[in-house]
């Protein structure tokens, strides 16, 4: 700004000496300085718009957070997304350790040893004995715990895809915020200016006898207030650009500027009925919600499983040295086959099969409750996209404009002593509020429509 200025000076003052040079015919000047007027502007001119193009490349290096830019940020850094993923990850590894056999036993045993001596050719029956034994679980137990861990798995990513909603949700309405408190701002500063020309023209009157001193302190106290309010929005302003930094993983007092025009949302967003039924195939919640019951089903009949036993199946080969007469004797072979009995399945298999039947009725209630919260929160959302679309065009196409001529008027009238200095200034701060209240709805516009995004589970919620 500072080079822009200067340079602007130095061209006027080029300008006037060569104005002067053209006017003054009876002056002995060469003809060369004059044909040389043209190079000089020339000169002057291109420095000076190599100024502005540096001004104006420096005003283009500041950074210019954009909605898209944050919610991609957001979804791509956010740690604490990264620990949902993490946690999926870690859940697939689940499934193939369940329904994998148990390890193989393999054992070493010396058999019949004599007590008083421990002499393996002493005893006919001593044996040196090498065996290796398999459990068996009864037969779909192992298929079961498989399903139960792949539905967890399951349950597990689609909570990361909830939480990947709720976090773009959260940018966006952040986003917006920001936005509607930079225009609330532009709001009070221009009003500040316009207050501060109140005081200029109640001064003046009171000065020349024509007005009265508490317009002048009345002028003066609402521009107290709104220097008050700006001090209000800039410290809410901070705070939401410390949480919009933290949700993309960044400083929290890094600067950041957002755009200053957004076109408003003008689609027409589907029908309720219609989002409900999108809403039932694609929000990652109810799904969520469904695999957490079909795990609880797995659970359920894994527990009537336990009921039957399970197996273990072995072999051992003995081995017997010659006796001491040197005679061989015959190895042997051992065969094993072992199960549990289910003896007090009254105390145990009854009631885990119970404590699982309660768990999945829990979970199928609990469907039934978050499907009714989700279409609850579409119908708000809709209903608030609706009332702030028709507030919209209320306070801009009839509202602010009726506003501001009643300002222009009152303000002509209270120069000619025709309008109380009260009545103006009221005038003035019902228009500021109308203005913040546009915004506002401008605002509820956006955020709504990233709610009913959220609710649905899809990014196109329109017709």
């Amino acid at each position: 700004m500072i080079v822009w200025v200067f340079w602007s000076a130095l061209l006027k003052s080029v300008l006037k000496i060569l104005e002067y040079l053209d006017e003054a015919p009876a002056m002995k000047i060469h003809q060369s300085v004059r044909k040389s007027r043209h190079s000089l502007v020339g000169f002057c001119l291109v420095l000076l718009l190599g100024s502005f193009s540096r001004a104006a490349a420096s005003a283009e290096l500041e950074p210019v957070l954009t909605l898209a830019e944050a919610r991609s940020n957001a979804l791509s850094s956010n740690p604490g997304l990264a620990e949902m993923q993490e946690r999926y990850e870690a859940l697939t590894h689940i499934a193939p350790q369940v329904s994998s056999l148990p390890d193989p036993v393999v054992s070493l045993n010396a058999m019949n040893l004599p007590w008083d001596s421990f002499d393996v050719n002493q005893e006919p029956m001593t044996q040196m004995q090498v065996g290796v034994s398999q459990m068996f679980p009864f037969p779909g137990k192992l298929s079961l715990r498989e399903d139960v861990a792949v539905f967890e798995a399951d349950a597990a990513l689609h909570s990361v895809a909830e939480m990947r909603l709720n976090l773009d949700m959260t940018v966006s309405l952040t986003w917006w915020e920001i936005y509607f408190l930079d225009r609330s701002l532009e709001t009070v500063i221009k009003n500040k200016s316009l207050m501060r020309q109140f005081i200029k023209i109640a001064r003046t009157k009171y000065e020349v006898g024509n007005g009265l001193q508490q317009d002048v302190l009345l002028a003066q106290l609402e521009l107290s207030k709104l220097l008050d309010r700006e001090i209000q929005l800039k410290s809410m302003r901070e705070n939401r650009v410390i949480r919009l930094n933290v949700l993309m993983d960044q400083l929290p007092d890094l600067p950041m500027q957002l755009p200053t025009v957004m076109p408003p949302f003008s689609g027409t967003v589907a029908s309720e009925s219609n989002l409900y039924e999108r809403a039932r195939l694609a929000r990652p919640l109810l799904m969520q919600e469904k695999a957490v019951i079909n795990a609880s089903e797995s659970r359920l009949a894994l527990a009537e499983k336990e009921y039957y036993p399970d197996f273990m199946v072995g072999m051992a080969y003995g081995k017997r040295d010659e006796d001491a007469f040197g005679r061989s004797r015959k190895d042997f072979l051992s065969v094993m086959l072992s199960i549990n009995i289910p003896l007090y399945a009254g105390s145990k298999q009854s009631e885990a099969v119970k404590q699982r039947a309660r768990e999945l009725a829990k979970n199928r209630y609990s469907l039934v409750d978050t499907r009714n919260m989700v279409m609850s929160s579409i119908s708000s959302s809709v209903t608030d996209y609706e009332q702030a679309k028709e507030q919209l065009d209320l306070y801009g196409n009839g509202i602010l404009p009726q506003a501001r001529q009643t300002v222009e008027s009152m303000l002509v009238g209270y120069q000619v002593n025709e309008v109380d200095f009260l009545n103006l200034v009221g005038s003035q701060i019902t228009l500021l509020n109308y203005e913040l209240l546009y915004w506002k709805a401008f605002t509820e516009i956006s955020q709504s429509a990233a709610r009913i995004r959220a609710a649905v589970g899809e990014e196109n919620i329109y017709e």
